[in-house]
């Protein structure tokens, strides 16, 4: 029987992978990641199941010996448990479990390299981002606030919408990198990377309105941090993402609000306005355009709406045939 009937062996006939030659090995490792490693009993278990796995794949492809095994047979197994319906998740962790394996034979001199290090699983369906849509959005940015906190916490999300900065760039912000005249935002991303950005008329007027409150605070004259705690020190990346999810919940959005759902939304819409992926490649600060391509999908998403309800011939009418 070919590899690719490893699955199926393993619930018909499991005894295959108890009598390999490998089991051996198998079961050293396994007691040295519980006596050594102190691994909880749920990664036992799944280690255990998932060595089985392979256990099973080597033998139904005729390998009996862990000196049998080269990066081929390691590469046909990954490809048969993912034809079975093993999803990308399940074959990384099976991956995991065999590299500790190999390496634990490597180490004890049964094997003299790791079969499994260059092997990959396959890659799962991208997840594509969460995102506000535009009500959602103006539900959220026109609230008007009614504490020095919440002042901070409406430019913050201004910045973010109008911007499309990073959680990290946001709050390294310093005060000379704002130019409010100008409508513009400098920030130093990933790779150290600098970039100017446009500012909305609206989330400059918020950034206005935010630094004359902390101008209030008696210690914000000792930060160039454009946004502060009440302490007078720079905010945190924790007390933004906590801040965020408060304002969200207190403006009745279903979903969590997260930093990175704004920056999600800022791109969608605007190339959902525009049409130029290229420059929302520049805004977001992204390497390779190929990054900036998954908002493509949602502005697919977006016009296969857009066209399932304008276009005649997009839905069957109501009570009878199409024309």
């Amino acid at each position: 029987m070919h590899c690719s009937d490893c699955c199926r062996a393993l619930q018909s006939t499991p005894e295959l992978a108890l009598e390999s030659a490998l089991q051996a090995g198998i079961d050293d490792y396994l007691g040295y990641l519980e006596a050594t490693r102190r691994a909880s009993r749920h990664t036992l278990a799944a280690y255990r199941r998932d060595l089985a796995l392979l256990s099973t794949c080597l033998a139904q492809a005729g390998i009996d010996t862990a000196q049998g095994i080269d990066a081929a047979a390691i590469r046909q197994s990954v490809a048969a448990l993912h034809r079975r319906g093993l999803g990308s998740r399940s074959l990384q962790r099976f991956l995991s479990a065999c590299r500790g394996l190999f390496n634990h034979l490597v180490s004890n001199g049964t094997l003299r390299v790791n079969p499994a290090l260059g092997v990959a699983a396959p890659k799962g369906p991208r997840k594509l981002p969460a995102t506000l849509d535009v009500d959602q959005t103006a539900r959220l940015l026109d609230a008007e606030p009614q504490s020095w906190e919440s002042l901070r916490d409406g430019a913050i999300m201004e910045l973010f919408y109008s911007s499309g900065l990073r959680l990290s760039e946001l709050c390294r912000l310093d005060l000379p990198e704002l130019d409010l005249d100008g409508a513009l935002v400098t920030v130093t991303g990933k790779g150290n990377r600098t970039r100017t950005i446009p500012l909305g008329a609206q989330a400059a007027q918020a950034l206005r309105r935010w630094l004359q409150a902390r101008g209030l605070c008696a210690r914000a004259a000792h930060h160039a941090a454009v946004f502060i705690s009440r302490r007078g020190t720079r905010i945190s990346v924790r007390a933004v993402q906590k801040r965020l999810e408060q304002q969200g919940r207190a403006r009745g959005l279903s979903q969590r609000l997260h930093p990175h759902m704004l920056r999600h939304s800022f791109a969608s819409h605007l190339l959902e306005s525009s049409g130029d992926l290229r420059a929302v490649q520049e805004m977001l600060g992204h390497a390779n355009l190929s990054t900036t391509q998954i908002y493509t999908h949602l502005d697919f998403q977006h016009l296969a709406k857009v066209y399932d309800a304008a276009h005649p011939r997009a839905t069957r009418r109501r009570g009878g045939a199409d024309d």
